[in-house]
């Protein structure tokens, strides 16, 4: 069906069951950014295949509301769907629940599946369509039917990532969750968010494309501590391991009624934004609900081990390697006028990170964008719109990748010949953020919004900005984007602390011309320790030359050329010893000091 005759078919269902108007988000009921094609009902029905955007669909209109990462994106691929374009986070768009609020007349229902939004959004949307008597309907399943092609559930096996990558075993980490638990007044809880219960039992799944994690469902208690999984899934490794870890097995589909006979000394602790409403609405009355903003196992899990660490600066040379070969085989295909496209370099960086010990998979699509493709953030090359390299211009690459000790994300804009002086200084001023970042020092408590300024002020003072955020946390071997942390201007609460690894990509996106992103992921480290309280600092990772050719050096101050030659040293030092001759000597040049 085209979208157009699938809007038809999903109104005609609204009608027959009493919907005036429904909401289709991108989760699934773990609330995961990436979910299994399964749950991609929204990108079914609108044909935008962007991570993040919402469906909103009433009688006679629907649109869709997305980000900036999104918008030139989501414009192509809604052409003559019949679906609008919101752009959200502009001041002259409207959220959508106030669209309704527009759009409905008093006493409307509106339809929602209850288990692809959390309890905290249906809180919100209850109190927010109450002020018209609008009806929020939480038993709305539309795909069931309408999708007559719809994908399996994943059935994949999960395999037991071993402690000597993760540094802990699963009951360590169960008696770890458990004191959490009791700190907070609690004695159980409920785990919906997969990449929490991968982390806690030491397992990784391939039901997500890029995010090693496994479909299920998990209750840790005083009592006991249930995985909920289809059996399939479960190798006799797998079922001995979680055995011997004191890990309950019960079919993924029991939740539900597991849930709902919970007894009444059961203080459960939820974090309303990470678990769906309807396993929430399943916990009895009777049970005692402490609810909290930063679930104990996603502030646990971003704080890194030794061991852990270790892993990740091991992938950051294995990446590294990876990344200089591939640039190298770029430049010498561009000389040799070898034709190079979009796909081509994704297809040679997938190559050369899969020659490296331990690779797994990538860690996110890649992201190829040259020229006007770069100002597309989360640009996602196809077919269609594979672009040819030429010897002009920038290109922005935005890859990683999952070894079994650790996980990387990268972006570098490569200069791939004559570039204009605006190109220069737009690159310029977004490395200028970057190292800034780098060089911060901070006191204990300090959070990522208090800090993104640092990496903004030399473009703000241009005129310039970038809407997506400056730094996300890093799952080990484990989603690319985690929480809590972050740094970006929404405020967050989670205060950075040392062992969490966060991104540092400030970026300039000028729509139809070209893109320029610079990251790297550091570590929060100890600083110093002075009568004003702990200081801490940041520690780069990231083991891959920066492109100096589109600086303006004038533009640089002394520190911050410091700060490039020093990085340059210290990637020429790491990663040399495993190199070719002539790619030490390539190398070399490429980390030349400034």
């Amino acid at each position: 069906m085209t979208v157009p005759e699938k809007l038809l078919s999903l109104r005609q269902l609204m009608v027959h069951q009493k919907i005036d108007a429904c909401i289709i988000p991108s989760a699934d009921p773990h609330l995961s950014e990436y979910p299994a094609s399964h749950w991609k009902s929204r990108a079914w029905l609108s044909g935008f295949t962007g991570s993040a955007g919402t469906v909103v669909v009433t009688a006679r209109k629907a649109g869709l509301w997305t980000d900036s990462r999104y918008f030139i994106q989501a414009e192509a691929q809604l052409d003559g769907s019949g679906i609008e374009l919101f752009k959200a986070g502009l001041p002259e768009t409207p959220d959508y629940r106030n669209w309704l609020l527009a759009e409905l007349a008093e006493n409307a229902v509106i339809g929602i599946d209850g288990f692809v939004f959390s309890a905290g959004e249906v809180a919100d949307l209850t109190t927010c369509f109450a002020k018209k008597t609008i009806a929020l309907k939480a038993d709305f399943t539309p795909f069931d039917s309408l999708w007559d092609d719809r994908p399996v559930i994943p059935n994949d096996p999960l395999f037991v990532l071993p402690e000597s990558f993760t540094g802990a075993g699963a009951h360590q980490k169960i008696s770890r969750t458990l004191k959490a638990l009791h700190d907070a007044g609690a004695n159980a809880t409920m785990l919906g968010s997969l990449d929490m219960i991968a982390w806690l039992f030491n397992i990784r799944g391939n039901d997500v494309a890029f995010n090693p994690v496994a479909i299920a469902y998990a209750w840790v208690s005083e009592k006991e501590t249930v995985l909920f999984v289809n059996p399939n899934k479960l190798t006799p490794e797998t079922k001995d391991y979680l055995y011997q870890e004191g890990i309950v097995i019960a079919e993924y589909e029991k939740i539900l009624s597991y849930i709902s006979h919970l007894t009444d000394d059961n203080k459960v602790l939820v974090t309303p934004a990470k678990i769906n409403s309807r396993i929430c609405e399943a916990i009895p009355k009777s049970c005692a609900t402490i609810t909290a903003a930063v679930h104990p196992v996603d502030q646990l899990k971003s704080i890194k081990n030794p061991i852990e660490i270790a892993g990740f600066r091991n992938a950051m040379k294995k990446d590294g390697i990876a990344l200089v070969r591939f640039q190298r085989w770029l430049e010498q295909a561009l000389t040799d006028g070898k034709q190079v496209t979009e796909l081509d370099i994704c297809t040679k960086l997938r190559e050369y990170r899969s020659l490296q010990p331990g690779y797994v998979e990538d860690s996110f699509e890649t992201i190829a964008g040259y020229g006007a493709h770069g100002a597309i953030v989360h640009y996602g090359v196809t077919p269609e719109s594979n672009a040819t390299l030429r010897r002009e211009g920038l290109v922005l690459v935005d890859s990683g990748a999952h070894y079994f000790d650790g996980t990387t994300d990268i972006t570098r804009t490569y200069a791939l010949g004559h570039i204009s002086e605006a190109m220069k200084r737009d690159y310029t001023l977004t490395l200028k953020g970057h190292i800034s970042l780098a060089l911060a020092c901070f006191p204990k408590g300090t959070v990522g919004t208090q800090l993104d300024i640092l990496a903004r002020k030399s473009l703000w003072e241009d005129g310039l900005n970038y809407l997506h955020g400056t730094g996300h946390g890093i799952g080990h071997v484990l989603n690319v984007h985690e929480g809590p942390q972050s740094i970006r201007m929404d405020y967050n609460p989670t205060a950075l602390a040392p062992g969490m690894i966060t991104s540092n990509e400030p970026g300039v996106y000028r729509a139809n011309e070209y893109g320029i992103r610079i990251e790297n992921l550091v570590l929060t480290v100890p600083y110093q320790t002075t009568p004003f309280g702990e200081f801490y600092r940041f520690e780069t990772l990231t083991l891959c030359p920066i492109d100096t050719r589109p600086i303006i050096h004038s533009l640089l101050s002394a520190a911050e050329l410091r700060w490039l030659n020093d990085y340059h040293r210290q990637v020429y030092e790491q990663l040399s010893p495993e190199l070719t001759t002539s790619e030490q000597i390539w190398l070399k040049e490429k980390t030349y000091e400034l």
